[in-house]
């Protein structure tokens, strides 16, 4: 039997009016009645009593907005409060909000155990009020009551009882029986008495009225060994590197691939908020430029300019489809001067625009889109950092920020406008109605509106196909700049992954994070002494990358694209096991230990090679656990079903690594059925793997389906020119004809 009250207002106001279970023998059975009754001011008791120990624990997500809601409970006046770990997610910012509406940040990771799912995270706090913990397992048959925040209901109960214990693998857990709900995970199971007996983890995948919870003996355990990871290292994950930018007055700054993203109101009046980079200014004269994107025209975001560190810069940034160029000369709109608003043409509102300011002694321009638009002597200009400014609620987005004694014009030449153009003529287009031709087609509307509509649907169909002409052409460059790669000695399989990621994202720049990842090799290195030996040497690289900085498995998201991008994994420091496993050896490369990838079916893992004893295998995707043979070979076992065989323990070729991560994207692909992403990862593996028949023969097929028709036959004269084993020659040139057929 189980009883549901929604919230927890509720609960304690109508608990004593309501009646559960079974009315008609409640009436006749007046004993029952009293002891039913008893029960009802019992837990309306109880929840009045624990409410201020129960928090919601939110955490955000890769794009800043909240990703998830939980429930946790105090368990320590001075702030330690336990959870799942599913519902922190690992590694992003997280708060607690306590029924009195108080909200704190997360300072530390106190303790976590994956195999039971449980984390205790601290708050800065002192005065907090704890959940007692039960002292013994909680025996079958008990009435308990579940708190938490089902389906984002905030301090939500659910009643019923402890039904048994089962073993789900290889933990014993407590069954309940009480529907559990997302956003119940984490919340505490209470006996009558208000002492904790576990923590709701999981609802029944079978009935709707079965729940289990982790038993209050294995949370004890994780108490009494903690293992703390600062949420300083934590909330790095995505943001700006100190080293590079300053921000001041609040607001979100954040790297998203190669690009600041910034959202959120700053502290400053208007909301301002500022991001300074941390670089030295040429002397006398010097421009500074980014492209800027705002989510809203209504926002403001640009250039800031002449900053002093504190209330006093310039800014040029476009606000309310105006381009403004402001002197702010302290935190108050009265000590604000609006020196030139002004519109303009070559503004391109929802999309990026380049703003560049040039910066002389006493002068200044202001450029959008290469076209100058404000020209003015500034008598009082002083010398200061540059960055980046917004105001309001404004989102915006920045990439390519420059700063230099000047900076190239980021518009096309006419010359080579016209080259591109001429290119286009040739194309079979056709012409497009003259203009002015209102007069004569109004003579007949029916039949000038139904022609009309046919040649927009042409033309539509020529957009797609221009579309699909520029993603060709992307990837073609993509991929000639992946076959030099593949073509060096060593190979660079950062370079080689971050193309990966340049499919998908043209506008990722690909030195910003080469450069960021010499910089972890730089910061494992200073911390090393010069005679580190090589088990120093990889237990720091262990230490710094897992310990310091949280890069981890993806385990609530795992099939998100974003976790084969090599970017994203250094800006999200989380991935999948290839992903990983790559930073990993190439790390470990840059440290002169012999790493090597080892591509289990299913999981990837590495090998450490070391100059004496035995080789290890360590599991990358598990915070670098080592993994005996043993259980390499019961992981495949679980995951294949088949037999385990020696040559899955092979070590990779750089080559075999980038199809494996392109097979993964190709996987993300086809099951969104997004055809033309899929068929960019094949041009990657022809040119990875050109003499593997499968990529032709897939790409052929898809290139067909996507109306490439003499490509696709290209790639079936392969076929016929090399013969390759296996393969039905008479099929291929029956495809042959069919795909040439007009």
């Amino acid at each position: 039997m189980y009883r549901i009250v929604s919230t927890l207002f509720l609960l304690v106001a109508l608990l004593p009016l309501l009646v559960f279970g079974e009315e008609d023998q409640a009436k006749s059975n007046p004993e029952q009645k009293v002891a039913q009754a008893d029960q009802q001011r019992s837990v309306a008791n109880l929840v009045e009593s624990t409410r201020n120990s129960v928090v919601t624990v939110t955490v955000e997500g890769r794009d800043g907005r909240q990703a998830g809601m939980g429930t946790g409970f105090v368990i320590s006046k001075t702030g330690l409060i336990a959870t799942n770990l599913h519902v922190i997610g690992e590694a992003r910012p997280i708060r607690v909000r306590f029924h009195n509406g108080r909200e704190l940040s997360v300072q530390e990771v106190h303790a976590s155990d994956r195999n039971f799912d449980l984390a205790i995270i601290r708050v800065s706090a002192q005065d907090l009020e704890p959940l007692p913990l039960g002292k013994t397992d909680i025996v079958q048959g008990t009435s308990v009551v579940a708190l938490g925040n089902p389906m984002g209901l905030r301090h939500s109960v659910v009643d019923g009882i402890v039904s048994g214990y089962r073993e789900i693998d290889g933990r014993r857990m407590i069954q309940m029986a009480m529907p559990i709900e997302p956003g119940n995970s984490g919340g505490p199971l209470l006996d009558l008495d208000g002492n904790v007996a576990g923590i709701v983890t999981m609802k029944s995948a079978i009935t709707a009225n079965l729940g289990f919870a982790v038993r209050v003996a294995d949370l004890q355990s994780l108490i009494e060994t903690p293992n703390p990871v600062p949420m300083e290292r934590w909330k790095t994950i995505g943001s700006l590197d100190p080293r590079e930018w300053t921000t001041l007055f609040g607001a979100s700054w954040q790297k998203r691939a190669g690009r600041i993203v910034v959202s959120q109101a700053g502290d400053g009046f208007g909301g301002r908020s500022l991001c300074l980079a941390n670089r030295e200014i040429p002397e006398n004269e010097f421009e500074v430029g980014v492209f800027v994107k705002l989510d809203d025209e209504a926002g403001a975001a640009g250039l800031a300019f002449a900053a002093d560190g504190d209330q006093r810069h310039f800014g040029f940034y476009p606000s309310g489809g105006r381009l403004r160029l402001t002197q702010f000369n302290g935190p108050t709109v009265y000590s604000w001067q609006i020196l030139d608003e002004l519109p303009s043409e070559h503004y391109r509102p929802d999309e990026w625009n380049h703003l560049k300011v040039h910066v002389g002694a006493d002068k200044l321009k202001c450029y959008v889109n290469d076209h100058l638009l404000i020209e003015r002597r500034v008598p009082d200009l002083k010398p200061g950092k540059v960055g980046l400014v917004k105001f309001r609620q404004t989102s915006a987005s920045f990439k390519r920020f420059e700063l230099d004694k000047t900076i190239a014009s980021t518009q096309i030449s006419s010359e080579r406008r016209d080259k591109v153009d001429e290119k286009i003529d040739q194309l079979t287009l056709d012409d497009w109605l003259p203009s002015g031709a209102v007069d004569g087609l109004a003579t007949d509307v029916d039949a000038s509106l139904t022609v009309l509509r046919e040649r927009a649907a042409q033309y539509d169909e020529q957009a797609r196909r221009l579309r699909q002409l520029a993603g060709d052409v992307h990837a073609r460059k993509v991929c000639d700049e992946l076959r030099k790669v593949l073509a060096e000695d060593p190979i660079d399989l950062i370079h080689a992954a971050l193309l990966i990621s340049r499919l998908d994202n043209p506008d990722l720049e690909i030195d910003v994070y080469r450069k960021q990842f010499n910089q972890l090799s730089k910061d494992i290195r200073d911390e090393l002494p010069e005679t580190a030996n090589p088990q120093q040497r990889l237990e720091r690289l262990n230490q710094y990358l897992f310990e310091q900085n949280g890069f981890h498995g993806s385990r609530t998201n795992y099939y998100h694209a974003a976790n084969s991008y090599f970017d994203r994994v250094l800006d999200d420091r989380e991935g999948l096991p290839i992903s990983l496993s790559l930073l990993y050896i190439e790390l470990a490369r840059r440290l002169e230990l012999n790493v090597e990838g080892v591509g289990l079916p299913g999981h990837f893992v590495v090998r450490y090679i070391p100059e004496e004893g035995e080789s290890q295998l360590i599991d990358v995707f598990d915070s670098g656990a080592e993994l005996t043979p043993e259980a390499a070979r019961r992981m495949v076992t679980e995951f294949s079903g088949g037999e385990f065989r020696e040559e899955y323990l092979d070590a990779y070729t750089p080559q075999e690594i980038i199809v494996r991560i392109l097979r993964n994207l190709q996987g993300i692909s086809q099951g969104e059925e997004d055809f033309e992403a899929t068929l960019r990862y094949l041009e990657a593996m022809v040119i990875v793997e050109p003499e593997v028949a499968n990529h032709r023969g897939l790409r052929a097929v898809l290139r067909h389906q996507t109306g490439r028709k003499q490509a696709a036959v290209e790639d079936l004269d392969w076929f016929l020119e090399n013969s390759p084993a296996g393969i039905d020659l008479n099929q291929i040139r029956a495809m042959r004809e069919t795909f040439s057929e007009p």
